[in-house]
């Protein structure tokens, strides 16, 4: 057990070391107030073995040092590996079964799943108000894990802003996890709006793409581009026109975000990075482990700091 008794931070990721958090974050400590705080990047490979993730909830729990954690990539897996160590889960985390922060109330360590919420604040950043009512467009998300899993969810149970969309394509390389989401979406009611689709073939998925109605919605939420390389799509995929495109990685070599771009014009797209996606995460969690309330102006200050470190 670490005897050094500075506040510490967590951050497990594939590549949490070379996030803009480890920039980000002593800027926003300022804001916050909340003094002097260790910020530890944990760097995990996508296949670490379950023992890994036990070592390391373990390590974070036992600690007293550490005041909590930020999990990406690893949401699903780690809550699978080490739940028995949670002393209690928020309802996001039990319903869609990962957890993307980790804190602490008292003796009680608590999971928490963050997605649906940030999620949900970053696309109404950037889908314009009843959309798709307005429109009739879809939604294709390339990816059905934490996050696209959160995002159908919010989409479709959340009364958001930009409306529901009729229909939701979620695509996954593993049928083990899309049989994890038919289960969330029966349970919220929800299942007859979803298709549930088990494809690694990038022509496979231009074809889904091509096939939407003008104005849909398409999400890389793979990780590809960032974790591992590539892009869920070919460079002759065909976009849905006035469509919307939603890389949610911000850093990486960005292959999907480039096949969008180049095709911008032509299809007269809205393109969106995950760089929003990044700064409500963020805050949301950071605000769940140090317990402490985000108002509209602090949210303003610490977007501020976040793009003076982007920029």
């Amino acid at each position: 057990m670490s005897t050094n008794q500075v506040p510490t931070f967590g951050f497990v990721g594939v590549t949490a070391s070379k996030s803009s958090i480890n920039s980000v974050f002593p800027r926003w400590a300022e804001v916050l107030g909340l003094g002097e705080v260790r910020f530890d990047p944990i760097d995990l490979e996508p296949t670490v073995p379950a023992e890994t993730y036990r070592e390391v909830v373990g390590r974070i729990k036992a600690d007293p040092s550490y005041r909590g954690a930020l999990v990406t990539t690893h949401k699903v897996r780690l809550l699978q590996a080490a739940r028995d160590l949670f002393d209690e889960l928020g309802p996001h985390a039990s319903l869609l079964g990962e957890v993307s922060c980790l804190s602490k109330r008292g003796d009680r360590f608590i999971g928490h799943a963050k997605d649906v919420i940030t999620a949900g604040r970053s696309m109404d950043d950037f889908i314009p108000d009843g959309h798709f009512e307005a429109t009739g467009g879809h939604v294709l998300c390339l990816g059905a894990g934490g996050a696209g899993l959160a995002i159908a969810v919010h989409l479709l149970t959340a009364s958001p802003r930009s409306g529901s969309p009729e229909r939701i394509v979620l695509v996954n390389r593993s049928r083990p996890r899309l049989a994890d989401c038919d289960r969330v979406l029966v349970e919220l009611g929800v299942r007859d709006r979803v298709d549930l689709v088990a494809n690694d073939d990038p022509r496979r998925n231009d074809e889904m793409c091509a096939a939407l109605p003008p104005s849909s919605l398409v999400i890389n939420a793979t990780g590809m581009g960032k974790d591992r390389p590539g892009s869920p799509l070919t460079d002759a995929v065909r976009f849905p026109r006035r469509g919307l495109v939603w890389e949610l990685n911000y850093r990486g070599e960005l292959e999907f975000l480039h096949q969008a771009e180049a095709k911008a014009r032509r299809y007269r797209l809205t393109i969106e990075d995950g760089w929003r996606y990044f700064v409500h995460g963020w805050s949301e969690v950071v605000a769940e482990v140090f317990d402490i309330p985000l108002a509209p102006e602090t949210m303003d200050r610490l977007a501020a700091e976040a793009e003076a470190v982007r920029a």
